[in-house]
Order: C-alpha cells, then structure tokens, then sequence
C-alpha cells in the first residue's frame, strides 16, 4: 500500500509579468479584460524549445499559480467575498478567495505564443488576472471537450455584471493614452476602460463622491464612479 504524503514541494516554474501592480484593480476572474497581455517568464530550467512542443495547438491554457501575496497568512474556514457584499461568510472551498489552506489559483487564458528573449522562454497570453510577480509551478493546455462543462451551473455566482456607463477621460489622461499610443506602447485607454468596467470596488463601497486609485504598469490612474459616468481624472507615473 502506498504511503499517503501530508505535504508537498513544488518548484517555481516561471513568473508572471503582467500591468497589475497590486491586487486593487485585478479582474476577479480571467477573460473580463480581453485586450491585456501578460507573459510567463519560465525559469531557465523550463526554457529549452522541446517544453513547449505543441503548445500553439491549443487556443487557450490553465495557469497555475501561487496566491503569493497571502502564503505567509492564516486562512479561515468561513470567508466574505466582495462579490457577495462582504457581509455573507461562506466555506473557503465554496469560494475562490486567495486566502487557502493551499494558496493555489487556477485561469485559463488564450495564448497568443512563445518567443525567446535573453535566453528565456516567454509564453504571452490575453486576459489573465493574475498580480506581476506571481510565481507559476504549472501550465497545461485548456481541452474544450473536458474542460467546458455545458450542464454546469453555480448560484453563488451566475453571472459577471459588467458597468455599462460611458467612461469620461480628463484632457491630462486623454493626452497620457496618446502619447502612448503613438509610441507603439499600449493601448492604455482601452485597458483602463476594461479594468474599469469589471468594477474593481468592493460590493458594500459604492459611494459617488470618492476617488479611487489603482496601478496599471508603471502609472497611477485616479477615477471616480457614479451611477451615470466613470470619469479617469488623472494618469501619473508610478
């Protein structure tokens, strides 16, 4: 009889390079901000051609990660999630919540490829929600027949309600995504409007008069919400 195992030791695979700098501002799940790319930087162990072989025949893949931002935190049975409010508790195995007896996250993203730089092997994908840094202990490829579960159904969360009102940029920020732009960089305007539509406040924070800010690559984005416009007001360096 094979001896069960109470513990276990994964290597890190690879790092996450992605535009959230913190987790204020992340989609609460994968695909809601389709236009954003992140990288997999795979560690040099993990970096030979042969890894990869047939990857692109897949249009999407699961990347599994560390919650490494909450590995050193206690966990609790019962947890609140801003979804639901932040009032309503509910099993952590019922949720998705970081805060894990195993901090492990699952996403599945499309791939868009990979490609070699200062000896590394990069693997860059759309829509992730995952924070930069985060390490990476695996990476399989989405199977449409066995992984989309036609008949599959949760109460808890039916469905993402996305912000549909029409989103104002002060002529400071308007002048910042330009500039951008026209250097070829990112389309910033557009990742600031998905980011933006995905609600990144709590469920219980809806007041109209406060500004927020959140962290997108290397700039500080300060906007304000309220039931008729979201208006970006300023567009900083970090």
């Amino acid at each position: 009889m094979t001896q069960s195992l109470s513990s276990f030791s994964f290597k890190t695979i690879g790092v996450i390079k992605s535009p959230f700098q913190q987790k204020f501002g992340i989609p609460r799940q994968p695909g809601l901000t389709p236009e954003i790319k992140s990288s997999i930087v795979l560690e040099a162990e993990y970096s030979s051609d042969e890894i990869v072989d047939q990857l692109s025949l897949s249009s999407h893949i699961w990347i599994l990660f560390v919650f490494s931002e909450c590995y050193a935190k206690n966990w609790s049975p019962k947890v609140r999630p801003p979804r639901l409010g932040g009032n309503k508790k509910i099993g952590v195995f019922a949720s998705r919540s970081p805060f894990r007896p195993n901090p492990i996250g699952m996403s599945a993203v499309k791939l868009i490829g990979t490609r070699k730089q200062r000896g590394s092997l990069i693997i860059d994908v759309l829509a992730a929600d995952i924070l930069d840094g985060t390490p990476v202990i695996d990476i399989k490829p989405y199977i449409p027949y066995c992984d989309k579960l036609p008949d599959a159904s949760s109460q808890l969360a039916a469905s993402i309600s996305m912000l549909s009102q029409p989103i104002f940029f002060s002529s400071q920020a308007l002048q910042v995504c330009e500039q951008l732009l026209c250097s070829g960089a990112e389309n910033l305007r557009l990742e600031i409007e998905q980011v933006l539509r995905c609600d990144p406040r709590p469920a219980y924070q809806k007041d109209g008069q406060r500004i927020y800010g959140l962290s997108l690559y290397h700039w500080n984005i300060r906007w304000q919400i309220d039931t008729h416009r979201i208006d970006v007001l300023s567009i900083d360096p970090s």
